[in-house]
């Protein structure tokens, strides 16, 4: 079992979205942003190590959504999501194929990684936009 955070990061009542690259696993699909938890490391530090070191972006990490657990036919997870805002830093993309700011109404246009599917349905039905 994988422990990933990921990040829902607000700027400007829009919201970051990532493109897997080719060479990652599940390529191509959209997710938001985070990675695999350190051992003896908290969420949270989780999350603004690996949203500094993937997007070169300093984040506040504010409240929790529900974990999601879910198992891929090679690999299983639990994903445990924040909603976060931008506290400095210029976007800068290390890992991704390509990174998008949309707008909540647009986040299901796109063909995202099974595991985010229910986050973002989560978000989509709640008031924090």
């Amino acid at each position: 079992m994988l422990y990933v955070t990921c990040a829902i990061i607000i700027h400007q009542e829009k919201i970051l979205i990532c493109q897997r690259s080719e060479k990652m696993k599940l390529p191509l699909k959209w997710e938001f942003p985070g990675g695999k938890i350190e051992p003896g490391e908290s969420k949270k530090d989780c999350l603004i190590r690996e949203i500094k070191e993937e997007l070169h972006l300093h984040i506040e990490v504010n409240e929790a959504l529900k974990m999601v657990e879910h198992h891929y036919t090679d690999f299983s997870l639990q994903l445990f999501p924040f909603v976060c805002s931008v506290r400095g830093g210029q976007l800068t993309p290390q890992e991704h194929a390509q990174v998008l700011w949309v707008s909540k109404q647009q986040l299901m246009d796109y063909d995202w990684a099974e595991a985010d599917i229910p986050i973002v349905k989560e978000f989509l039905l709640s008031e924090l936009i």
